[in-house]
């Protein structure tokens, strides 16, 4: 069974960083690519970014997080880390952390339909940008 542990979020002013971490268990980052997710209040949550572990380590990236945010992930520690940059207040929310084996095509999937219904994801982590 997948188990996602997101942490690393904060409270942070617009033009900070923060550095994302999710724990993977369950599965290997070799087999399963992992990506992460958004919910603003209101919304459904967002798929942003999403690397391919599994395969040559291409990632996708939500436009509008392009050039502010960086996905990598460690396969020998089985974690993933989105990196974000240069934060505004319009980045906050819960982020999420997730993955659907065995699908190997995740990253591809989640940058044709990032508002689909994700199966797995862990408790999250909120982030707080203020101006």
């Amino acid at each position: 069974q997948v188990q996602l542990v997101e942490s690393g979020g904060g409270s942070v002013r617009s033009g900070d960083s923060l550095r994302l971490t999710c724990v993977v268990s369950g599965i290997t980052l070799d087999y399963y690519a992992v990506g992460w997710l958004r919910q603003v209040p209101g919304k459904e949550r967002e798929g942003i970014s999403c690397i391919n572990t599994n395969t040559d380590g291409s990632t996708y990236y939500a436009d509008y997080v392009k050039g502010r945010f960086t996905i990598f992930a460690d396969n020998v520690k089985n974690l993933v880390i989105l990196q974000l940059d240069t934060l505004t207040p319009e980045d906050k929310g819960v982020y999420y952390c997730t993955t659907e084996p065995p699908n190997p095509s995740f990253c591809e999937i989640m940058r044709d339909a990032p508002y689909r219904p994700f199966t797995s994801w862990g408790q999250g982590t909120q982030v707080l940008v203020s101006s």
